[in-house]
């Protein structure tokens, strides 16, 4: 997988961006067959910045309905990546 397989999109909600602003951590939607040191270098390769930490969940999809019958959305990987002292990821320029 190359660093753009990995890496799905960036997560913005109100959690993720109180805590890029406090403990400089981002999150990213990632391959479900990603592990944390390929979640590592795709972001290192990818934004150019050094990486100190990287925490991730599996995120199960919720049962919903689906007109009369019963669904179940798919499950996704979320990862929390913590960025060395003095770095930094612009999410929202081009």
């Amino acid at each position: 997988m190359n660093a753009y397989d990995v890496i799905k999109r960036p997560l913005v909600t109100e959690k993720v961006v109180e805590a890029q602003a406090s403990s400089n951590t981002v999150a990213f939607e990632v391959d479900t067959r990603a592990n944390k040191i390929e979640i590592k270098k795709a972001v290192e390769e990818i934004w150019k910045v050094n990486v100190t930490g990287v925490r991730t969940m599996v995120v199960r999809g919720k049962v919903k309905r689906f007109g009369a019958r019963l669904g179940k959305r798919s499950n996704w990987k979320k990862a929390y990546v913590t960025l060395g002292a003095g770095e930094k990821i612009d999410l929202f320029t081009a």
